[in-house]
């Protein structure tokens, strides 16, 4: 059996919400069988990402045996003689090894979990972020009073939904905006309304519910301390990515000043960092599956994890592939913390098989491969545009920490 044919696409997800677009891969075998993967975050625009993808394909996968997955890891880790972490090849890869598993595990008849050892968890414990209840392009609240990002009395509000749901974990990040600059002090103004959201959150779900706060790497070493001290009596599960990721050892200087563990890793990819951020004391690791290397570099770093007495809990911001793929490796990983989910009608529609989600765990497959079907319809109904947005984008505006009109209005 070798590897034979690719397939991509760019697709756009009406609400924005899991990003602007996605790219989805389909490979076929030589004797027909095909596996879906998806690839998380290229730094490119969606048509060029796909292009990305096919190259590789044509270069160091095509006619190569499915099962030889480190060969076919270190081939693309190694391209170009770059032989290190890199995020865009890296996302690149990990679509298409996403894809290859989904092959082998239709060909052994097997769920991938059972391919990578086997059922650990009976199912998994989820949690969502907190979206506006009526959301429009990019994720953004229609109305003012449906601003969970930035309004922590609609924050708790909505918080409450999700409980109903049967989430017993929500996540928020109200520091933003998203700043290009790296590391800032926050101001007063953004500390106080970080503080006075999980506040809110946490009066609201009293102990129903962990609360996780986000970042996005958006403060100096001393800005995180501060809003982490301020976070500390309403007993969050995680504070996540404090500092920007191309600073670990900041990030475990945090980590080690607070009684909240830290988490990071969505910007990470593949075990060598992962790793840097274990040795730098950051308790819970965030991978995402289709930038950090695919299912088995992912399934390295959650044993790496064990290692270190961690957690994983893995970054979902994407389509459904990629989060079916991550549960995979979850339900086989008994460092498993908790896994993010994103329930829209896109996101189903996506799919004419999907996983089962059930009020708030994610329960096991049984089909053979990732246990999902691909519906091409929907896809071909969404395209992207050349050119347009990127999967993610910062906001390139330098902040300072005492101008409230500025990074309110932004």
């Amino acid at each position: 059996m070798k590897l034979q044919q690719i397939e991509t696409w760019a697709t756009v997800p009406p609400t924005g919400i899991g990003g602007t677009f996605w790219v989805i891969v389909r490979l076929t075998t030589d004797n027909g069988i095909q596996g879906i993967g998806e690839c998380y975050g290229i730094p490119v625009s969606g048509d060029i990402a796909c292009q990305m993808v096919e190259d590789t394909f044509e270069r160091y996968i095509a006619g190569e045996s499915p099962f030889n997955v480190e060969t076919l890891f270190r081939r693309v880790y190694s391209a170009g003689f770059t032989q290190r972490p890199d995020v865009s090849m890296m996302g690149v890869f990990s679509g298409m090894e996403i894809a290859v598993w989904d092959i082998l595990g239709k060909a052994l008849n097997q769920p991938v979990y059972n391919l990578i050892g086997g059922q650990f968890h009976d199912r998994l414990r989820t949690y969502t972020y907190l979206y506006p209840k009526n959301s429009g392009d990019e994720g953004n609240p229609k109305n003012k009073g449906d601003d969970v990002y930035h309004d922590g009395d609609a924050a708790a509000e909505r918080a409450l939904d999700y409980i109903e749901m049967g989430f017993t974990a929500v996540k928020q990040d109200p520091t933003g905006p998203y700043s290009f600059q790296g590391g800032r002090e926050l101001s007063l103004h953004e500390l106080a309304r970080s503080e006075y959201s999980v506040k809110r959150i946490r009066e609201a779900v009293g102990d129903r519910a962990d609360i996780l706060f986000g970042t996005h790497g958006q403060m100096t070493t001393s800005s995180a301390i501060r809003l982490a001290k301020r976070l500390e009596p309403y007993d969050p599960l995680w504070f996540e990515e404090p500092c920007p990721p191309d600073q670990i050892q900041a990030i475990g200087k945090v980590a080690s000043a607070t009684t909240i563990p830290v988490a990071a890793g969505e910007r990470l990819t593949t075990k060598q960092e992962f790793h840097e951020c274990l040795k730098a004391g950051i308790s819970i690791l965030q991978p995402d599956i289709g930038r950090s290397g695919g299912i088995w570099e992912t399934k390295k770093i959650f044993v790496l994890s064990e290692l270190f007495n961690a957690q994983v809990a893995p970054h979902i911001y994407c389509g459904p592939i990629a989060h079916a793929a991550a549960a995979h490796v979850a339900f086989s990983s008994p460092s498993f913390l908790i896994l993010e989910t994103i329930q829209t009608e896109f996101h189903d529609n996506l799919l004419t098989r999907s996983l089962t989600w059930d009020h708030g765990y994610m329960l096991a497959p049984t089909e053979p491969g990732l246990g999902i079907e691909l519906n091409v319809e929907t896809i071909l109904n969404h395209p992207y545009s050349s050119g347009g947005r990127l999967h993610l984008e910062m906001c390139n505006t330098p902040l300072d920490s005492n101008n409230q009109k500025k990074i309110t209005e932004l």
